[in-house]
């Protein structure tokens, strides 16, 4: 296994953030029982992230979505907190996920300003990350990224 961390550390650090080779698939497994956000390359986990998913198992949508929007210190438009600010709960990066009639806007993953958050169910439906966590996935993730969401063990395709 620390080959293959070794590999794709070295394939992020040779490509430009956003590019991967054609024949690579990247994608992102969020598994709301373990509160667990995984990438794979080509089927082999390589990094895992603690996340905190929503307060109960309906809150945050399962399913096969994509990456479709990503913002640069988040505005919180429901009590109108300025991006950057310390009482922004979305911390400093949104990856939006096209969830059905949200437009990639109401569900994301995205940092915090409550690091004791994560791990746990806390959410309104979002996957909160340590605000490093989501900094990297943000410099290092790509729009249209597959993001499939599940609560349990299952195979993840």
């Amino acid at each position: 296994m620390p080959y293959v961390l070794f590999i794709f550390a070295l394939f992020l650090c040779l490509l430009p953030s956003s590019s991967f080779a054609l024949e690579d698939e990247v994608y992102i497994e969020i598994n709301k029982t373990t509160n667990q956000l995984t990438i794979f390359l080509n089927d082999i986990s390589v990094y895992t992230f603690p996340v905190g998913t929503g307060k109960n198992k309906h809150l945050t949508p399962e399913g096969e979505f994509t990456i479709t929007t990503r913002v640069k210190e988040p505005w919180y438009l429901p009590k109108n907190i300025a991006g950057g600010s310390p009482r922004n709960p979305l911390g400093t990066r949104w990856l939006g996920l096209n969830v059905p009639g949200t437009g990639g806007y109401k569900y994301g993953i995205h940092g915090t300003n409550n690091p004791a958050s994560i791990g746990h169910n806390v959410s309104q439906g979002c996957i909160r990350m340590h605000n490093e966590d989501i900094e990297w996935l943000y410099r290092n993730i790509p729009l249209g990224t597959r993001v499939i969401i599940k609560s349990n063990n299952s195979s993840p395709q």
